[in-house]
């Protein structure tokens, strides 16, 4: 029997309406856990409402019973249950499909990025580079259960289409031991996995100021057990990165990607989807001043081709396998003409790498149980190559020339166990994750993750407190040039170490609370101490960064965020953050080619983080008069950057941005 369904989750950010088919069945596939207020309706019967709560990757089958209705019958419906996840030991922060929808335009390959800038802890540094808490290059993908943890801003790979995902999940603390390797932050997202019978269509053309231009197209036809799609995008603009100077010298890019994916349901039990992504991105780095004037013109290219597949068998009403795999073949060029100053850089490099695991969901009383294994190949080439053209800008002991080829393959290795614990009012998670990392250097590492939440019903309050033990590998984006022994031998100061993985203890304590059953507060104090704290640096003047670590770093802060999902036709969030973090030496990884390097192996001294802003405020209000009309206003503040001049560094630096620039 046919029947209209609307499910709705407003922590979630969940609001799917759809039909049934003749039999009265429909798969809801990808929803995050948490409760859902599921309303079924059909003329002449009672309408059907209840809460319903997912908790477990296995399947959940709920039937509904319609009666006949009465003559006539009043039922309002509320969704303000939904406003809080009771029982997750953890702070997340959802975005779901009418925000992924409905947000303002962004340049191309920046909206997922700008997404997540809006919530607390999250920094968008230039270039569009994402900062969680006070981290450098330790941000995780993870695109329908597979992770990614190379550098995904727009500069380093080419970006995630918002238009392809169906919802996004972002967390800064408390990660499942299923997640390792960078645990700065990990942003979960999944890519639409629609059930309707039928072809279903998308398009959509977008514009705004600098030339920028965005259009994508989507199809997918279901049919019986089988589903098939296809999506192509593309995207111009003539402001893609952050420029040195107001002109906005070369700043045009262009991106262009298509997906398709297949799915199959062999029995009730047995599923199998393919995913193939290509893409590609095109685009010039903006000009300095002077090197407007000299007639520099740089190129840069990234293409990335991705497949992915995955298999999952129901053993049992409670048991749940699945094996997901994964390869990628990710590229980047650097170009530079010879009118180039101070320095031409050429660069080639490229990752390859194969991802395998499986893992084993299980359903048991008040445990909600996972374990798996992860196993990763990968291998690294680097090609680069500088010619001085301004001998003037250096010092005189730097050689006018110099190049480097280098190929190394790598391993990583993984085993984890999970429970999600219910005792009354109280949730406890617990975890273990074992971690092997063989590149240019080997370690290992255990790492436990626990979480507690206890919910008060009655005053709409989750109290939460979690403590994670992260182990991150370094950034792959050319960490062989950096330990090349050719390299730290570039200058007789030059100073040069393996980078080595990182480890840390992540701590954080707070409370959801709602308010009127409107509005949603989040609040959480966090403190993370971290040996072999990764950061970055650049390669003289070349724009190439590569990473470094310094021996340990103390971050901590407080986030608060108030969010209204919706109340009639206004919704909207004011989020704050606050955060100190002190780095302290000395180097224990990469390369340094300043005056003095060498006195930073033996220094004690502490500095200020380079992603400590102290105050970060946002917010966004969104007003809906009609069903396919809105409107929004967003706005915010950052108290700045930390940054260190030399008096003898300003007149140069006048001369290449601009006093108005530097008097910011």
């Amino acid at each position: 029997m046919e029947a209209s369904v609307e499910l709705v989750s407003q922590a979630n950010q969940v609001q799917q309406v759809f039909r049934t088919d003749w039999e009265g069945h429909y798969a809801a596939r990808g929803l995050p856990f948490g409760f859902y207020r599921l309303q079924v309706d059909r003329p002449g019967f009672t309408s059907f409402s209840e809460l319903v709560e997912i908790r477990s990757e296995v399947p959940l089958e709920y039937r509904v019973t319609l009666g006949l209705a009465p003559m006539e019958a009043t039922e309002v419906v509320r969704d303000s249950p939904t406003l809080l996840d009771p029982y997750g030991t953890g702070a997340v922060y959802h975005v779901g499909s009418e925000n992924l929808s409905q947000r303002r335009t962004s340049s191309p390959g920046r909206a997922v990025l700008e997404l997540v800038n809006m919530q607390p802890g999250w920094l968008l540094e230039a270039n569009g580079v994402l900062h969680p808490r006070g981290s450098e290059y330790d941000t995780q993908y993870v695109i329908d259960g597979m992770p990614i943890v190379d550098n995904r801003s727009p500069i380093f790979a080419p970006g995630i289409e918002v238009e392809e995902l169906q919802s996004m999940k972002v967390l800064t603390a408390n990660y499942p031991a299923e997640y390792g390797r960078k645990l700065g932050g990990v942003i979960e997202v999944t890519t639409p996995q629609d059930s309707r019978a039928g072809f279903h269509g998308k398009a959509m053309f977008e514009a705004g100021t600098f030339a920028t231009q965005n259009a994508y197209l989507a199809g997918r036809y279901v049919t019986g057990r089988s589903a098939v799609g296809f999506s192509a995008s593309g995207g111009h603009t003539d402001r893609y990165l952050d420029p040195p100077v107001e002109e906005n010298y070369t700043n045009k890019a262009s991106t262009a990607g298509i997906t398709t994916h297949l799915e199959r349901d062999f029995s009730n039990k047995d599923r199998l989807r393919l995913y193939i992504r290509r893409q590609r991105s095109a685009f010039l780095v903006p000009n300095e001043q002077l090197q407007q004037e000299a007639g520099q013109r740089q190129d840069r290219d990234t293409e990335e081709t991705m497949g992915q597949v995955s298999y999952q068998h129901i053993f049992s009403p409670h048991l749940l396998g699945a094996i997901r795999g994964m390869v990628r073949d990710l590229s980047a060029q650097l170009r530079s003409n010879p009118l180039s100053t101070p320095i031409r850089a050429d660069q080639q490099r490229g990752l390859r790498d194969g991802y395998l695991s499986g893992s084993l969901s299980a359903h048991f009383g008040v445990h909600e149980l996972k374990v798996g294994a992860e196993t990763i190949l990968s291998s690294v080439h680097e090609q680069f190559e500088y010619n001085i053209t301004d001998i003037q800008f250096f010092d005189q002991d730097l050689p006018p020339r110099f190049r480097f080829t280098g190929k190394k393959g790598g391993q990583e290795h993984s085993l984890y166990a999970q429970d999600l614990i219910r005792a009354g009012r109280w949730s406890f998670s617990a975890g273990l994750r074992w971690d092997s990392y063989r590149l240019l250097v080997q370690d290992s590492a255990f790492s436990p993750r626990l979480g507690a939440a206890w919910y008060w019903p009655s005053a709409g309050l989750v109290l939460r407190a979690s403590y994670d033990r992260a182990f991150q590998v370094p950034a792959i984006e050319n960490l062989l040039l950096a330990s090349s022994q050719s390299a730290q031998h570039l200058t007789a100061e030059a100073t040069g170490l393996p980078v080595p993985p990182s480890r840390g203890d992540f701590y954080q304590a707070g409370f959801s609370k709602s308010l009127s059953g409107q509005l949603r507060l989040d609040a959480n104090y966090f403190r993370r101490n971290t040996r072999n704290f990764a950061d970055d640096n650049l390669l003289l003047n070349t724009g190439v960064s590569f990473p470094i670590a310094f021996s340990r770093a103390k971050i901590y802060g407080f986030e608060t965020k108030l969010e209204m999902p919706r109340w009639g036709p206004v919704s909207g969030l004011l989020s704050y953050s606050n955060l100190v973090g002190a780095g302290f030496l000395p180097i224990t990884g990469g390369l340094f080619l300043d005056k003095k390097s060498a006195d930073l192996l033996h220094s004690t001294d502490h500095f200020a983080i380079t992603q400590d802003q102290r105050n970060t405020i946002r917010g966004l209000v969104r007003y809906q008069p009609a069903s396919k009309l809105w409107m929004s206003f967003g706005a915010w503040y950052g108290s700045g950057l930390p940054v260190e001049l030399e008096g003898s560094e300003i007149a140069r630096l006048r001369q290449q941005f601009s006093s108005r620039i530097l008097d910011q």
